[in-house]
């Protein structure tokens, strides 16, 4: 009868050892389920990051086309973002943007426009988000402006 007890004793006891290693093995796994999630929301955040400076430079592109396409005597900056996608000042239709993009860090189609000192025209762009950026630094030279900037916002695409 000793015997029979020692058994169940022992059964009792290597049942609770494995009941505590997958408690363990699952807390391991919820720990790297997480991880995993912050490293692709990272990534996610970085990729639209850098769509957001290529959006800015073709913004930026668009605006000094148009205002390189302006006829003496007129306006040189846009009244609307739709004038960049079809300019009808001459008789040939100019497109100087293919399309009007979202800001990639709101994922809305509205953006913060800057504009000329007589408030009649576009000269620039900037994201409406307040987010801290990833990047802070090694921009190339016609951005060194956004180094060490506190927000999205404060990356201002205008022309030169």
């Amino acid at each position: 009868m000793n015997n029979h007890r020692s058994n169940y004793l022992f059964r009792y006891r290597s049942g609770g050892l494995t009941y505590l290693s997958l408690l363990l093995v699952l807390a391991l796994l919820s720990l790297a389920a997480m991880a995993t999630l912050q490293l692709a929301s990272f990534a996610q955040r970085r990729a639209a990051e850098e769509e957001l400076l290529f959006i800015g430079q073709e913004f930026q592109r668009a605006l000094l086309s148009y205002a390189n396409a302006t006829p003496p005597g007129v306006s040189r900056a846009p009244p609307s973002l739709d004038e960049l996608l079809r300019d009808n000042r001459t008789p040939a239709v100019r497109r100087h943007l293919r399309k009007l993009y979202i800001d990639p860090i709101r994922l809305k189609p509205d953006w913060g426009l800057i504009t000329s000192p007589d408030g009649k025209g576009i000269v620039g762009i900037h994201s409406k988000s307040d987010r801290e950026p990833i990047k802070i630094a090694q921009f190339p030279v016609s951005m060194s402006d956004f180094e060490n900037k506190k927000s999205y916002e404060d990356w201002v695409f205008k022309m030169p």
